[in-house]
């Protein structure tokens, strides 16, 4: 069966690819459910079904009430969509949390397959079948690409059109027609309006045609349709919103110069510790050294990713989805180097290095099942759709007696939306009785929520002293992926939750 699959896919390299990818790709989005980091939920998913029940989750609206309220840094265009997603499955009954993100990571599938179909056609033009055949594999089932693609993280979905312009600029050998000039634009204007930082991107490529020396026209119709869909996508829509045309893109700018150092701040070389790993050492080793190979050469594919590394390796807010972008860059490149390196030092007759590629092989058909059944966040969520299931429920209080602050509960996943009362070490338990007799009676909470197990039994006498008629009613255990990820990394804090009822 092995032979079979070797033979099938040297004759067919791209179908198996799209093959294994899709089916990879269909199995996380069944089976990955919750969400992989706080934006790709609380900054998207809770956003745009807030505003399809009226509300405003985030406060990025202005409103009447709050005059003073202003752009929160926010491209409007990714939460957009899936506002009308929303509002179209809520128009024809889906009304589920659950059943909605289904097919949000349907979607999601779908588009990162565009990654792999463009990661081999720009590898295949740049270099041979042989190589493009290793990339589309690597795309399609790297083990954290599918888990990764059904995400809704903004450093993720902006892949596809970054690739799609890069293809319009090499698949004529640079010679850029007035359509494939104005597309690479266009779609770099999608990937900006999706996430602001691929400007870095984009800046690269202006480096990069220029050293390539492309005509003057070109480049300005490039820039023609870069400005075209930012000024639709950022100009009129921040206009109609904020009276103002790129509020959201300025208020961005603005924001993160100030606050450089305010969160993630770390060492400068964290971006490369982060691709070594990502591609597993030592073929992430090797990729590294094929990257830098042909960067006269491949200045197309060099230039933007390096220029946005850089840059992301020089300013001090530094989160490891920031670098997410540039992956399959690195992966192209690395693969042409490395085979070009190959055939020219005989590696692949040395024992050494078939071993070094046999345990890489074996490392990530190990991670990627893990990852792509895993279900991330499983106790925030789990514990809100226990608690939606409630005829009597009103609102939620989450006790995080252990902490400053209170992680925030999914409310997507309760299907109400209201303040939360958090008892911390800041906000102990007096203070949020206070603050619970304040509020309406048919408001105030009467499900708690405890997070981690740490004096769990202390904490709920504290707070049964407060409310006498505090209740058991569930344990939701965190899967297997957050009990590893909290083992590997104690700051990830994906803990056993505890639901009490207050009656």
């Amino acid at each position: 069966m092995i032979e079979s699959f070797k033979n099938y896919f040297k004759l067919h390299p791209l179908r198996t690819a799209i093959f294994l990818g899709l089916i990879f790709r269909l199995l996380a989005a069944i089976f990955s459910k919750g969400f992989g980091f706080h934006d790709d939920h609380f900054l998207i998913v809770e956003a745009s079904q807030s505003w399809v029940d009226g509300e405003d989750y985030n406060n990025w609206l202005p409103s009447d009430s709050d005059p003073n309220r202003i752009p929160q840094g926010h491209s409007f265009l990714y939460v957009g969509l899936h506002f009308i997603i929303f509002k179209t499955l809520t128009f024809f009954g889906l009304t589920d949390p659950q059943g909605k993100m289904y097919v949000v990571r349907f979607i999601h599938a779908l588009w990162s397959m565009l990654i792999i179909y463009y990661g081999f056609k720009i590898t295949y033009k740049r270099s041979n079948l042989k190589v493009a055949s290793w990339v589309g594999l690597t795309l399609a089932i790297l083990w954290f690409m599918p888990f990764m693609s059904v995400r809704n993280l903004v450093e993720f979905v902006c892949i596809p059109p970054l690739l799609i312009a890069t293809w319009h600029i090499v698949k004529n050998d640079f010679k850029l027609t007035v359509k494939d000039a104005l597309l690479v634009g266009i779609w770099l204007g999608v990937a900006f309006s999706i996430r602001f930082q691929t400007i870095l991107f984009s800046a690269g490529f202006g480096l990069a045609l220029l050293l390539l020396r492309s005509s003057f026209k070109s480049i300005v119709l490039i820039i023609l349709g870069f400005l075209g869909i930012a000024f639709l996508t950022q100009g009129v829509v921040d206009y109609f919103i904020w009276h103002r045309p790129f509020a959201e893109f300025t208020e961005y700018v603005r924001y993160n110069i100030e606050n450089a150092t305010t969160y993630g701040a770390n060492v400068w070389h964290m971006y490369f510790s982060i691709i070594l790993g990502l591609l597993i050492p030592p073929l992430s080793i090797f990729l590294f050294y094929g990257y830098f190979k042909n960067w006269k050469k491949e200045s197309i594919l060099f230039w933007p990713s390096l220029f946005f590394l850089a840059f992301h390796t020089y300013f001090p807010n530094k989160q490891e989805r920031f670098i997410l972008p540039i992956i399959p860059f690195v992966i192209i490149l690395g693969f042409i180097g490395l085979f070009q390196i190959i055939e020219y030092k005989d590696w692949a007759n040395k024992k050494w290095f078939k071993n070094s590629m046999i345990f890489c092989v074996i490392i990530n058909s190990i991670l990627l099942p893990a990852l792509t059944f895993s279900y991330s966040k499983k106790n925030r969520v789990e514990a809100m759709c226990y608690v939606a299931q409630k005829e009597d429920l009103k609102m939620v209080m989450i006790d995080d007696f252990n902490r400053d602050d209170f992680l925030l509960p999914p409310l997507f996943y309760l299907g109400k939306w209201g303040s939360t009362i958090g008892v911390t070490k800041i906000t102990p338990p007096d203070t949020a009785l206070k603050i619970y007799n304040s509020m309406q009676p048919d408001k105030r909470p009467n499900y708690v929520v405890f997070m981690q197990a740490e004096n769990i039994n202390a904490r709920v006498d504290s707070l049964r002293k407060r409310f006498p008629t505090l209740q058991y009613e569930a344990t939701i255990e965190p899967s297997f992926i957050d009990k590893t990820m909290h083992f590997l990394n104690p700051v990830n804090d994906n803990q056993t939750t505890y639901i009490y009822r207050i009656r």
